[in-house]
């Protein structure tokens, strides 16, 4: 059988390629000398192109090491996973990487802002990465700090931040490169109540346009915004709620 072949990060179209996650019999095993730790267990589902899905579960039930492998940072022990139709279960750590780059956009609980960026460096960075010209990456910067209401910190580092307005750009780097899918781990763990309503108001904006967002959540308020909830325990899906 031939073998797939993708792109160069430099040839991926800037408003992104791939938009749905298929998952079949998903197995993930953590293997030491004494003991395997099953993360997953035949996990098998579908996030259709520009669905709003939301995870939810118990700590320790998979939900991370889910999302992880949807955002090609981690391959499944076993089973299929296809991205807008094509098979990307065990590819090299390039062929990973370079589908990453500006077709998935990551917003993390801990944010992972670079501490020696400041927020303009930080918010360019996906776009450094994949080869965007100067003139183009100061205008998608400049639009998107102004969206995110952070144009006034644009020199300032993380440290010098409040917690939402991390998260304000840890948002902003995650979406500037237009990605096709959106995936947010606990995007809100870390806020309070009018900075989580900020995030979430953003989420729905990018849904509203098309993204497809896959959010794992412990808050059932926010996971009543997806269009449909899985609930995950011990490693499988054991409900899906339409909404």
């Amino acid at each position: 059988m031939k073998k797939e072949q993708f792109p160069a990060a430099q040839d991926i179209p800037l408003k992104g390629a791939w938009g749905s996650i298929t998952l079949s019999n998903i197995k993930k095993v953590f293997r030491t000398e004494e003991i395997d730790t099953w993360a997953l267990r035949e996990v098998s589902l579908e996030v259709k192109e520009g669905e709003f899905v939301a995870i939810m579960g118990p700590s320790g039930c998979g939900k991370t090491t889910l999302l992880n492998i949807m955002g090609l940072l981690d391959t499944p022990t076993d089973g299929t996973y296809m991205l807008d139709g094509k098979d990307v279960s065990q590819l090299s750590e390039r062929e990973r990487t370079n589908i990453r780059r500006g077709t998935i956009g990551f917003v993390f609980q801990s944010f992972n802002l670079i501490d020696d960026l400041d927020v303009y460096e930080n918010v360019e960075l996906p776009l450094l990465y994949m080869g965007v010209p100067a003139k183009e990456r100061k205008k998608r910067v400049t639009e998107m700090l102004d969206r995110m209401a952070m144009s006034h910190r644009r020199k300032h580092f993380p440290c010098q931040l409040s917690g939402g307005q991390q998260q304000r750009v840890a948002v902003a780097r995650a979406v500037v490169s237009n990605p096709k899918i959106i995936l947010a781990d606990e995007p809100t763990g870390n806020l309070d109540s009018k900075n989580s309503k900020e995030v979430m108001d953003l989420l729905l904006q990018l849904h509203e346009q098309g993204t497809t967002i896959v959010m794992v959540t412990h808050s059932q308020h926010n996971a009543s915004f997806a269009d449909r909830i899985i609930n995950l325990f011990d490693g499988q899906v054991v409900e899906h709620t339409e909404l």
